[in-house]
């Protein structure tokens, strides 16, 4: 027999009755029954139940072990009487009546219980991420993530891409977010960065004539952590194709995206539906409109409209002063509110204040008679025109966001949230994708009072030098997408921009110079000058597709080992000062200590 297991603590079963076998694992818990000791032994893929007979060394030894102790058990396997079966098991109809146990590893106190679901800070949870993982649920997420990673692996080979490995020490670009630097020794002075997306060796390596390329990427980032973004590293489902159009990137990809949900739909008995097939297409301006953000919950069946109009000359004089000024008015429906309270719609409005808005209008409505300073003041007749174009029933009532578009906007948004979580609207039992395409390619940016990139500036413009002759800069779109699930954004995307000339164009209205081109992204624009084909790709989050299917709410759940959101590893005691050493071998010294 094998010196530590002849089976795992979930393979066996009444078929197994009579055997001697072996089991290793760590002993879950423990229940004395009268004399009896009952073990639950916890390996990687199950749980068996061992018996202590009274008066048996064992039974003493293993009552002096702590929970979280390794132990090897040798016994026979007997079958379970009728009512002592855990149909929760799948070894539930045996136990194994333990003849020999060897501790292989005698745990000490532990800071934190393994068994059980009980939530613990985060300090204590990451320090000893080790004993955290042990945890059921946690080590289902990870297991799930394995299982994700691999499909949509397959997933990506049958759709033909090739996956390749791009360099982890690369130069420094401009991405948008801060670069995580490392020193070189050998050329003091001078930093490889780490990649923060593996985004121009993608390009050159269609450049170079690979028509389909993928990789699980890890991109390094320095900002700062949120429930769906982990600082300082995450991964990607990076990919790009050459010779495509946009709709050809959505044609390929979303096969692998539907596949891969549809296939842990169910995952622990979840039921959960996958949108079909295509994935809705959403202009940015429309999403920007009726969502008031550019990653849409399609769960959520609140739309927001403008109502500005209905407001010229209305006897409610703040909404009037404010469309009089060129600023707007939003409308979110609360549907079957008649019942709710003043309090429910006072509360919104201070939600909106705590939130750092001026506040979120409202008016009631209760068998089509309105209620509110809103309604009284704009008047019955006008307030049930502008219901019955919204498509509202005699007991749905409105909120309203006003101001400044951009502000405005926003608090729709958030208020469309909201109000549909407060309602329970959201389904779910749903993973809603959609595609949201034609983003404008510049902006003005109010702070440096000039046109600027809004979304990528590689991306091609939609009528290409053309477009960027004729058209103002502002009217200009892009081949720009985002993949969005759930009102997560799984992943940016565009069909690049790949002819030199263009690009320079397209940059010098962002305000930069030719030379700053060839400076900033010298490998790209160069590689560009020898020939390439029309390309485009995406990259959707790993973290992000695993946290949706897992069902959890913070991307640290389905990471193995997580930082906290100040990016530290407090487990190895990561970031730490050098040694005196270590900077003099980079020809570097720490001013943080010099200050210490």
């Amino acid at each position: 027999m094998h010196a530590y297991r002849s089976h795992t603590c979930a393979a066996l079963t009444e078929a197994n009755t009579g055997e001697t076998v072996r089991l290793s694992g760590w002993i879950h818990r423990k229940r004395d029954h009268g004399g009896v000791l009952f073990v639950d032994l916890r390996d990687h893929y199950g749980i068996t139940q061992v018996v202590a007979k009274a008066g048996s060394d064992v039974l003493a030894l293993l009552d002096g072990l702590r929970t979280e102790s390794v132990v090897t058990v040798t016994g026979e396997v007997v079958a379970r009487g009728a009512e002592a079966t855990n149909p929760n098991l799948a070894t539930g109809a045996i136990e194994v009546v333990a003849d020999t146990v060897v501790v292989q590893s005698e745990a000490h106190e532990l800071p934190m219980p393994v068994f059980g679901e009980a939530e613990y800070p985060e300090d204590i949870r990451l320090k000893y991420r080790f004993l955290d993982l042990r945890r059921e649920k946690l080590h289902a997420n990870i297991m799930l993530r394995s299982s994700v990673i691999a499909s949509i692996r397959r997933r990506m080979v049958e759709q033909g891409f090739t996956e390749f490995q791009t360099p982890i020490l690369t130069a420094s670009s401009p991405e948008g977010a801060r670069d995580y630097l490392v020193p070189s020794r050998v050329h003091p002075g001078k930093f490889y960065a780490l990649p923060q997306a593996p985004q121009m060796f993608k390009q050159l390596l269609m450049v170079a004539g690979f028509d389909r390329y993928f990789q699980i990427a890890p991109c390094f980032r320095d900002e700062d952590a949120r429930a769906d973004r982990s600082p300082g590293e995450f991964y990607q489902l990076d990919f790009e194709m050459s010779y495509v159009t946009q709709e050809d990137v959505f044609q390929a990809i979303e096969p692998v995206l539907h596949g891969v949900f549809e296939e842990f739909a169910n995952w622990q008995g979840k039921g959960r539906t996958v949108s079909p097939l295509p994935f809705k297409r959403i202009p940015y301006r429309e999403s920007m409109l009726k969502y008031g953000n550019d990653k849409p919950d399609l769960r959520n069946p609140l739309l927001i409209s403008d109502v500005s109009e209905r407001f010229v000359g209305s006897g409610f004089g703040r909404f009037a002063s404010i469309v009089e000024a060129g600023d707007v008015v939003r409308a979110i429906p609360a549907p079957g509110t008649a019942d709710r309270s003043r309090k429910f719609f006072d509360d919104m409005n201070a939600w909106a204040q705590s939130e750092g808005f001026a506040g979120l209008g409202y008016a009631t409505r209760k068998q089509g008679e309105w209620g509110g300073p809103i309604a009284k003041n704009h008047g019955e007749e006008r307030m049930s025109a502008m219901a019955d174009a919204l498509g509202l029933g005699p007991d749905d009532g409105l909120f309203f966001a006003a101001g400044k578009e951009a502000q405005a906007t926003k608090l729709a948004g958030l208020a469309r949230t909201r109000v549909a979580e407060q309602l329970s609207l959201i389904d779910a039992s749903r993973f809603e994708f959609c595609w949201i395409v034609d983003f404008p390619m510049f902006e003005y940016d109010e702070e440096t009072k000039k046109v600027d990139f809004s979304h990528n500036p590689f991306s091609m413009p939609q009528g290409e030098m053309e477009a960027l002759e004729t058209k103002d800069p502002l009217d200009i779109l892009a081949y720009q997408y985002d993949i969005v699930c759930n009102g997560i954004e799984l992943s940016s995307g565009a069909i690049r921009n790949h002819r030199p000339e263009i690009m320079y164009k397209a940059f010098e209205i962002a305000g930069y110079t030719q030379a700053d081109v060839d400076t900033n992204f010298a490998g790209m624009i160069n590689a560009f000058k020898f020939g390439a084909p029309p390309h485009g790709g995406s990259a959707p989050g790993i973290d992000r597709i695993v946290m949706l299917l897992a069902d959890q709410p913070n991307i640290r759940e389905v990471i193995v080992f997580p930082m906290t959101q100040k990016a530290e590893d407090l487990m190895m005691g990561a970031p730490n000062f050098a040694t005196p050493r270590q900077l003099k071998e980079l020809n570097l010294r720490s001013t943080a200590e010099v200050k210490g």
